[in-house]
């Protein structure tokens, strides 16, 4: 092997060492080797969440916006799935007629109940709710809502019909107000 060969395994050597002893130390620090960061955290866990003006946040609001959050994506994928279906059904050669334009009418009432979801959704909040998820399907509404302290009054669940009537027109024994 020659000189100039071994020079550079020598320091291609010593920069994987140097490499990996950093990573060792910056892995295996201590709350203590960050110096005053430390002290503006401790005696905190990690993972417990605080607000932004330092209140802690001891409430269950994080899991019941992912329980909606993770709603209206089921929903959201539920629905694309089936448009998906539906474009092939149009764009296949062998479809009947009827069965296109049956199709276009699936895709037609997708996309509506898509819009009288979202509207429903954004007045039940704009009625006191914090958090709403509404699915429209042919045997009717289903509207969860996040619960409340008082929990869900006679006068709410009202509300939340008249709003549901109104933009979808389904009959009142149709609708069914959950709370999470």
């Amino acid at each position: 092997m020659s000189i100039k060969k071994r020079g550079a395994v020598i320091a291609v050597v010593s920069l994987m060492l140097c490499v990996a002893v950093y990573l060792n130390w910056s892995y295996t620090r201590t709350p203590d080797d960050f110096g005053a960061a430390a002290d503006l955290d401790a005696g905190k866990t990690l993972g417990e969440a605080t607000l932004v003006d330092g209140v802690e946040d001891t409430s269950d609001t994080a899991g019941k916006a992912d329980y909606f959050a993770e709603a209206r994506l089921s929903r959201q994928k539920a629905r694309d799935e089936s448009a998906k279906i539906l474009k092939e059904i149009t764009a296949n050669e062998k479809s009947t007629p009827a069965a296109i334009e049956k199709a276009n009418g699936d895709i037609a009432s997708l996309a509506a109940n898509a819009v009288r979801e979202a509207r429903i959704e954004n007045l039940v909040k704009a009625k006191g709710f914090d958090e709403c998820v509404t699915f429209i399907n042919e045997t009717g509404v289903n509207v969860i809502v996040n619960k409340t302290e008082a929990g869900l009054k006679a006068a709410d669940t009202a509300k939340i019909k008249d709003i549901v009537i109104d933009e979808t027109k389904v009959k009142a024994d149709k609708i069914k107000i959950s709370e999470v």
